[in-house]
């Protein structure tokens, strides 16, 4: 298997300082004659900036839709891609990564999630999320909606209610919780999906150092869990 580019470290997790919503994702072919933004998302499951970063670019759409219609799809990122298929025990893994410093970033990350109305659980374990990609890969091919709303279904039981982000019967659950058809026979076999997720692995993050990344109708790139008001700058400046 190839995860080409992302060998990168889980201290990425808090690298990134900065400061939630439902959307629709219009279709390219939108007639409604305001100008069309596409957001090109990298992203991790078990990056809690971009979970921050969704919550606060869901803001800005809803702020911008008056103005804009938006597309927005979700590709992989592999913050620790030899991390173990089984899953470890989240608090220890993080206690050991960061030794003296793990308790005063639990203590940022609880007061950030708190800020969005969210309670940052530790329970529960951490490791690989190559099947939370693969699914996400496979709502994206049904429905763009379907997939931004499961991206948010995952982050919340990973981040709040200590779900395990490689459980299958987690990711079933969010599947039908937003109307992915099909979830359980795909997943089934570990091959569906994986070139899918290798080809979007060399195209949208092999060039980039960290998530969440974003790439706003191509040529205008932000980085991290931004304000909603930096989107939204973004926003008018890529429409022009």
């Amino acid at each position: 298997m190839r995860l080409v580019g992302v060998q990168k470290s889980l201290s990425f997790l808090f690298q990134k300082d900065s400061r939630h919503g439902r959307i629709m994702a219009q279709s390219s072919g939108s007639n409604t004659g305001k100008k069309l933004i596409r957001i090109d998302v990298s992203s991790d499951s078990v990056c809690p900036w971009c979970f921050v970063g969704k919550r606060n670019l869901d803001k800005a759409i809803a702020a911008s839709k008056d103005q804009f219609d938006f597309e927005i799809k979700w590709h992989p990122f592999f913050l620790d891609p030899s991390a173990p298929k089984e899953g470890v025990n989240k608090r220890e893994f993080y206690e050991r990564k960061f030794g003296s410093r793990a308790q005063g970033i639990l203590a940022r990350m609880t007061e950030i999630f708190r800020n969005l109305g969210l309670e940052y659980d530790m329970s529960g374990l951490t490791g690989n999320t190559l099947d939370s990609h693969r699914l996400i890969y496979f709502a994206g091919k049904q429905d763009l909606d379907k997939q931004h709303n499961l991206v948010e279904e995952l982050f919340l039981g990973y981040f709040t209610r200590g779900k395990y982000i490689g459980d299958r019967e987690f990711l079933l659950e969010s599947a039908r919780k937003v109307g992915v058809e099909g979830a359980a026979e795909f997943l089934e076999n570990p091959n569906n999906g994986l070139k899918e997720v290798n080809e979007e692995l060399e195209k949208y993050s092999a060039n980039i150092s960290g998530v969440p990344n974003y790439m706003i109708n191509g040529k205008h790139q932000l980085s991290g869990g931004q304000p909603p008001e930096v989107f939204m700058r973004a926003f008018e400046v890529a429409a022009k």
